[in-house]
């Protein structure tokens, strides 16, 4: 019986017959395992595995819109759009079923834990193909804000691009010497000293994109951990905000065919 017990996501070997007597494993139909059970291969066992304590992530996961289909949300920084890795409980989804009792909600799509601002979930497994289709088929506008080095050598409006790869495991993304496959519009619109905020309209989605085209220029966002180089940041160290906001979504509704328009309340701290 202890055989299934290999996955890196299970219980310590110790805890595992106090769990059996508490029935925490169940068959697909929600029937205890005693583990006393014959051998039955292609079997699934089902259990929920014990969380690590998560710092509260500061900040208020606001409502921006809701209706039967779609929840528009604005997120903080440091929360995670969906659970994943030491983020579970504190992850936008889970927050969010919470607070509004929706347990179909999902993402439409994703934004970086350290990104704030403007983010589409349905209600329901059911409008969620519908909806995240105006992101593959870039049917929507997404614009961003940002605040970064002011360089008096650098001209906007200007457009970056590159190839950009985000390989499983590695903590940044590459920068290939091949066609581009990812553009970023950038323009200026405020300067205060050293530093300037930034419009920015990602016309593709890869990861990290925006982070990787404002290093690419040599002006890295404020605040980024990841670029130019990686800091050995606590992962429950909220004290230094990236300073990148999805400040604006629009798109036509692909259920009605209304126009879509939603923007952040969020404000970036320029110290």
């Amino acid at each position: 019986m202890r055989d299934w017990l290999v996955h890196k996501l299970a219980p310590a070997p110790e805890d595992v017959d106090e769990m059996l007597d508490a029935g925490a494993f169940v068959d697909d139909k929600g029937r205890p395992w005693t583990g006393r059970e014959i051998y039955r291969p292609h079997t699934f066992v089902w259990f929920h595995r014990t969380l690590r304590e998560e710092a509260e992530v500061p900040g208020e996961l606001r409502v921006l819109h809701r209706d039967e289909r779609i929840v528009v949300l604005d997120k903080p920084h440091f929360l995670s759009t969906i659970p994943r890795g030491r983020h579970v409980v504190q992850s936008a989804v889970v927050k969010a079923r919470q607070q509004l009792d929706l347990p179909e909600l999902s993402a439409a799509h994703r934004l970086d834990r350290g990104t704030a601002g403007v983010l589409l979930m349905t209600t329901q497994k059911r409008w969620r193909a519908a909806y995240h289709s105006v992101f593959t088929e870039r049917t929507v506008t997404k614009v961003y804000r940002a605040i970064a080095p002011f360089d008096e050598t650098l001209t906007f409006p200007r457009k970056v691009e590159s190839h950009l790869v985000k390989r499983v495991g590695t903590m940044q993304a590459e920068t290939l010497d091949l066609p581009p496959n990812a553009f970023t519009e950038i323009d200026l619109l405020e300067r205060r000293g050293d530093l300037a905020l930034y419009e920015v309209r990602p016309l593709t989605g890869k990861t990290h994109q925006i982070r990787a085209h404002f290093d690419q220029l040599s002006i890295p966002l404020l605040g980024d951990p990841l670029y130019p180089e990686v800091l050995p940041t606590p992962i429950d160290d909220f004290s230094t905000p990236l300073r990148l906001l999805a400040y604006s979504l629009a798109f036509p509704d692909p259920v009605d065919g209304t126009q879509r328009h939603f923007t952040s309340g969020h404000i970036l701290s320029w110290t």
